[in-house]
């Protein structure tokens, strides 16, 4: 990384706390109850967040610890009572118990605590402090912590099966995407978590106390049988390990992101070596053929234009990767922790940062992509926004959002250019 911001404090944060990541994992797991180990308003802030972002309502429990409890309780009270409060009304398949700030600093023993309950609740529990790491690595961890505790070791492989590994910033549809596209070639393909059945905006009969789908606690307990693993972001890279742990004929594959032509070209060419086949189903060869259409047609906007990024790491990468194939000069971008990928990114300005950086090289670019925080700024400025990452308060359909493989790669393209075009002409005309 060129830079870290040289401010002491940061003004207008990008990022987001490692509890927020835990949740939304376990919020891909089947009929699971996220437990926030802390005090009421992280979980309310967290539930009203998500809430808005995907316009839809999302279960979480606390163990409401205050400052008086505590000082007096070892952590052990308030995550047992918080169980058998929760057991009374709804059975959960598994509760995910995760830490914040308070709770870390006062160093409660939560594996301790998940034993003493281990005969009434099944449990998987994760350390996420959120004055360290951001959502990427909160989501991270839950993902190593639950491989880690719940699945089962095993040295037989189903030829059939695939898991995908995706981080935090896939969406429900790209996950989806992903799944789709695999099983093409013949895979019942898992994902960890999958919330593109959870959270991907369908209606339900009514409003759940847990989560409304997912991949179920069974299906993760026998993910070790995968012949394939697949892990997307350098985030979840660990989480590949982890797997290769528990079952050593694992065929593990990492991509760093699925964004744009070439990172496609290179999943698709995995894919057919593996099932020894010389190319893949006519559907993907037609959409290859679409994205090369749309890079021509999209590179007389993108490739006139400074953009800035201002996303998490593995987001910044993918989104780069697509558009700097049609010509996008990146001015900065500015992220929230370091990853040496970004490194090999060509970009004028690369820092760890917060929006008031953002606003600084903004004069000399033409366009944001970042989230609902940078509106305020583009309008200031009189840039154009792109919104993308984490929230995205006003916008409707972020479930939907494809950015990924062929398919996506072109719509976010054409997405851009028709955005810079707009701005370009619409501003400018208006007098």
């Amino acid at each position: 990384m060129e830079a870290i911001s040289k401010k002491p404090l940061q003004l207008n944060p990008i990022k987001l706390s490692q509890p927020m990541g835990a949740m939304l994992f376990f919020l891909g797991i089947k009929n699971c109850m996220p437990l926030m180990h802390g005090a009421q308003g992280c979980a309310s802030f967290t539930k009203v967040f998500f809430t808005r972002h995907f316009n839809d309502p999302i279960a979480v429990q606390t163990t409401a610890v205050n400052d008086i409890t505590a000082v007096i309780d070892g952590g052990d009270y308030a995550i047992s009572e918080s169980i058998k409060n929760i057991t009374k009304k709804v059975k959960p398949d598994l509760v995910g118990l995760f830490t914040t700030g308070l709770t870390e600093t006062k160093g409660d023993d939560i594996k301790g605590a998940t034993l003493l309950v281990k005969e009434q609740q099944l449990m998987v529990y994760v350390n996420t402090p959120d004055f360290e790491g951001s959502i990427e690595s909160g989501f991270a961890k839950a993902v190593e912590a639950t491989i880690e505790q719940l699945v089962e070791k095993d040295s037989e492989i189903d030829t059939n099966k695939a898991l995908i590994i995706p981080n935090v910033n896939l969406k429900p549809i790209e996950i989806e995407k992903i799944k789709d596209t695999i099983s093409l070639f013949g895979y019942e393909v898992f994902a960890l978590p999958d919330l593109s059945e959870s959270l991907d905006g369908h209606l339900g009969l009514k409003q759940g106390a847990l989560s409304s789908g997912g991949i179920s606690v069974e299906d993760i307990k026998k993910l070790a049988t995968s012949h394939l693993v697949i892990t997307v972001g350098q985030s979840v890279q660990k989480a590949g390990q982890k797997m290769l742990e528990k079952n050593a004929n694992i065929n593990l594959f990492h991509f760093d992101s699925l964004g744009g032509l070439e990172q496609s070209d290179k999943f698709y060419k995995m894919l057919c070596n593996l099932k020894k086949i010389s190319q893949p189903h006519p559907s993907i060869v037609r959409w290859r053929k679409r994205l090369q259409d749309a890079l021509l047609d999209t590179h007389f906007a993108i490739g006139s234009s400074k953009v800035i990024l201002a996303l998490e790491p593995d987001q910044a990468i993918s989104i780069a990767n697509t558009i700097i194939e049609a010509g996008a000069t990146i001015k900065a971008i500015v992220t929230t922790h370091r990853n040496d990928l970004l490194d090999e990114i060509p970009c004028e300005n690369l820092l760890i940062g917060d929006f008031e950086d953002v606003e600084s090289f903004l004069q000399e670019s033409d366009l944001l992509i970042s989230n609902f925080h940078g509106e305020r700024l583009t309008i200031k400025h009189k840039k154009a926004l792109m919104l993308r990452g984490f929230p995205d308060f006003e916008g409707l359909g972020n479930q939907l959002k494809n950015d990924v493989l062929y398919e996506g790669s072109a719509y976010l393209l054409f997405e851009l250019a028709n955005l810079i075009n707009h701005h370009k002409y619409g501003v400018n005309h208006e007098h």
